[in-house]
């Protein structure tokens, strides 16, 4: 049996396509969709580095530049943007999907399924961020989608703040989405498979309030 990746229906027969991609010899389009999502990651970080969205330091601190500095810092900061979309997508899409091909016996591009699920999801919700960044002037981590909010109401250290600020509705979905999608392909028990997804993804969120936090000190911005 072969099955035809098409990210789009997925969401609407979703434990029917769970069915045929387990029952999959062959699988065609995943790296198609890949590249799809990666040029999407890049278009869409360029498009938020455009509008100025996590360049607060350049911003406070170009009157003490000159012109070729703050052109030149400008250009600086969409190379980094793009680099870190592809960064994030290769990191959604491979090595996430190379820690579940570690611990189960499901295929490698199956899992790659997944995470091209996740990543689609995740886009939403950057693309998400950019009204209430520009219309809001609410950054990532407080956004009305994230816990971050609550957590600045409960205590003012900065990264419990980021850390559950990169906590979010949208990442409960996906914590979900990945438990329910490895239980129905995976033979390994389900408290393994729950403990593997919550454990990646505590360390994502850690590693996020982390790279926020010194991002902060040094240069006064976020990762976004």
């Amino acid at each position: 049996m072969t099955y035809r990746v098409h990210l789009l229906k997925f969401f609407f027969e979703m434990k029917g396509h769970f069915h045929q991609i387990r029952k999959a010899e062959r699988l065609t389009h995943v790296w198609k969709w890949s590249f799809v999502l990666g040029f999407a990651s890049i278009l869409l970080y360029g498009w938020m580095a455009y509008l100025g969205i996590g360049s607060d330091m350049i911003s406070s601190q170009h009157a003490e530049w000159t012109l070729p500095m703050y052109e030149g810092s400008k250009f600086s900061f969409l190379l980094g943007r793009l680099l870190f979309a592809v960064l994030l997508s290769c990191g959604i899409l491979f090595l996430t999907a190379l820690f579940f091909y570690s611990i189960t016996d499901i295929p490698f591009q199956k899992l790659m399924i997944m995470q091209q699920v996740v990543l689609f999801i995740m886009l939403i919700e950057r693309l998400l961020w950019i009204p209430f960044m520009v219309y809001l002037g609410l950054d990532w981590y407080v956004s009305p989608l994230s816990f971050g909010i609550i957590a600045s109401y409960v205590t003012v250290h900065d990264w419990f703040i980021y850390f559950f600020g990169a906590m979010s509705l949208v990442q409960v979905w996906v914590v979900w989405f990945q438990i329910r999608y490895l239980t129905f392909m995976a033979s390994i028990r389900k408290r393994w498979i729950v403990l593997a997804v919550v454990a990646i993804h505590v360390f994502y969120w850690a590693m996020a309030a982390t790279l926020t936090s010194v991002g902060h000190y040094l240069l006064g911005g976020g990762i976004g």
